[in-house]
C-alpha cells in the first residue's frame, strides 16, 4: 500500500509540475525576450575623437537569433556623425558562457557630406552580471561600400565592442 501511495505521488508531482519552458532553457536570450542596448566610447573619424553615446534594442525570434536596431551619435567634434545599424545576431545560449556572432548593414548620415553605407560582422562573449543583465566583449569588422579611399583613409575597419544589455 506504501508504494502504491508514492507512486501515485510521484504520478501526481509529474502531472502538475509545469513543463520546462523555453525561457528557462534559453533564459534571457529566450523567444520573445527583448534586449535594450546602451553603448558608450569613444571613436575617431576625419582626423577628429569623438564621444559615442548609442541606445537600441533587439528582439528574439527564436531561442538565441535575435533582430535588432542600434542608433548612435558622434559627438563633440565636425562633422557631426548618426549611425542607424539594423542587425541580426546569434547567441549560443546552450553554453555557460554566452559566445555571440552576428551581421548587421549600417547607413552613417554625415553632416555636410554624403552619407555611407557599411556591412559588418561581429563575434564575442556576453558574460551574466544579473540574471537580466549581460556585459558583452567582442570584436566588430566593418566594411564600407561605395568607399572612396581618396576621401576615407580606409575603407575596412576592425575595433572591439563592449556592450552592456538588458534583457525584459
Amino acid at each position: 500500500m506504501e508504494k502504491l501511495a508514492a507512486v501515485m505521488v510521484a504520478v501526481a508531482a509529474c502531472a502538475l509540475a509545469s513543463p520546462a519552458a523555453a525561457q528557462s532553457v534559453a533564459g534571457a536570450f529566450s523567444k520573445g525576450r527583448t534586449h535594450f542596448v546602451v553603448t558608450a566610447g569613444s571613436g575617431s573619424a576625419f582626423d577628429q575623437s569623438y564621444l559615442i553615446l548609442g541606445v537600441g534594442a533587439s528582439y528574439y525570434l527564436i531561442d538565441g537569433l535575435n533582430v535588432g536596431l542600434l542608433v548612435e551619435t558622434w559627438t563633440g567634434s565636425n562633422p557631426s556623425l548618426y549611425k542607424v545599424t539594423p542587425s541580426i545576431q546569434y547567441v549560443f545560449h546552450q553554453v555557460p558562457l554566452k559566445p555571440y556572432v552576428g551581421g548587421f548593414y549600417r547607413r552613417t548620415y554625415i553632416e555636410g557630406r554624403d552619407d555611407i553605407d557599411s556591412a559588418g560582422a561581429r563575434a564575442g562573449i556576453h558574460f551574466q552580471a544579473s540574471p537580466s543583465a549581460y556585459l558583452g566583449v567582442g570584436a566588430v569588422y566593418e566594411t564600407y561600400l561605395n568607399c572612396s579611399e581618396s576621401v576615407y583613409r580606409s575603407c575596412d575597419s576592425f575595433y572591439p565592442e563592449v556592450i552592456f544589455t538588458l534583457a525584459f
